[in-house]
C-alpha cells in the first residue's frame, strides 16, 4: 500500500510539530511538506502534488479562506481538512461551500483525524457531529419551512445501523466485520440506502438522514 502525501499549512511553529508528530504514527501518511501561509501553501501544492492538505484558516498574508478561494477558482481537485482552534459557523459554512472535505477542530483525537483524511482521500466529507448539526441548522434557515413538507424516507432497521455506523467514519469492510455479514451485503444495503434518500455519497446520505432525524449521533 503506496503512502499518501499529507502538507500541513498553519502559521504555528508548534502546531505543524505537533501534527507532523501524530500524522506519522500513521505508516499510511507521511508529511511532504509545511507552510505558515496560503501563499506558501499554494506554491508547494503546485510543487509537491499532495494527496490531502491540512489547512487553518486564520493565517497571515494568506488567510485559509483566501487559500479555500484560490483552490476553487483554480479547480484543484486536491481534498482539503479545515484544521482551526475556532468554532465559527459562518467560516465553516463557507469553507465547505468551498469544497472543503473535512472540518476539525485541533484538539480532536487522532482517530477521527486519521479517518476524516481517509474519507476526504476517497472524496468524502467526514464531520464531527456537533459540526454536521450546525451545516444542516444553516441548510434549514437557507431554506425556510420547505423541508419540512418532504416526505421522510423509510430506512429498514439494518439500514439505520449501516448508516450509524457510516456516519462515525467506518468503512465498509470494518461495518461488514462488526455486524457478522459480506462487505459486499454492506454495498447493496448502501446503494438501497442511495435510493431512498435520493442521494449519491455517504456524506449526503448521513447528513439526509439526520436532517430528517432518521439518524442521531
Amino acid at each position: 500500500m503506496s503512502t499518501l502525501k499529507v502538507l500541513i499549512v498553519d502559521d504555528h511553529q508548534l502546531v505543524r510539530d505537533g501534527l507532523k508528530l501524530i500524522v506519522e504514527t500513521n505508516e499510511r501518511f507521511v508529511i511532504i511538506g509545511e507552510a505558515e501561509n496560503g501563499q506558501v501553501a499554494l506554491r508547494l501544492i503546485e510543487e509537491l502534488k499532495p494527496d490531502v492538505i491540512l489547512l487553518d484558516l486564520n493565517m497571515p498574508v494568506m488567510s485559509g479562506m483566501e487559500t479555500m478561494a484560490a483552490l476553487s477558482n483554480k479547480q484543484c481537485e486536491i481534498p482539503v481538512i479545515i484544521l482551526t482552534t475556532y468554532n465559527e459557523d459562518e467560516l465553516m459554512i463557507n469553507a465547505l461551500a468551498l469544497g472543503a472535505k473535512g472540518y476539525l477542530l485541533k484538539d480532536t483525537n487522532r482517530v477521527h483525524l486519521f479517518r476524516t483524511i481517509e474519507s476526504a482521500i476517497r472524496g468524502e466529507t467526514l464531520l464531527q457531529p456537533d459540526i454536521m448539526n450546525k451545516v444542516l441548522a444553516a441548510k434549514k434557515n437557507k431554506e425556510g419551512t420547505s423541508s419540512s413538507k418532504k416526505k421522510i424516507p423509510v430506512l429498514t432497521d439494518k439500514e439505520q445501523v449501516i448508516l450509524q455506523f457510516v456516519a462515525r467514519g467506518y468503512k465498509s469492510k470494518e461495518i461488514a466485520f462488526d455486524m457478522g455479514v459480506t462487505e459486499r451485503t454492506v454495498k447493496a444495503h448502501l446503494t438501497s440506502i442511495y435510493s431512498k434518500l435520493g442521494v449519491d455519497s455517504r456524506s449526503q446520505a448521513v447528513a439526509t438522514a439526520m436532517e430528517h432525524g432518521i439518524i442521531h449521533i
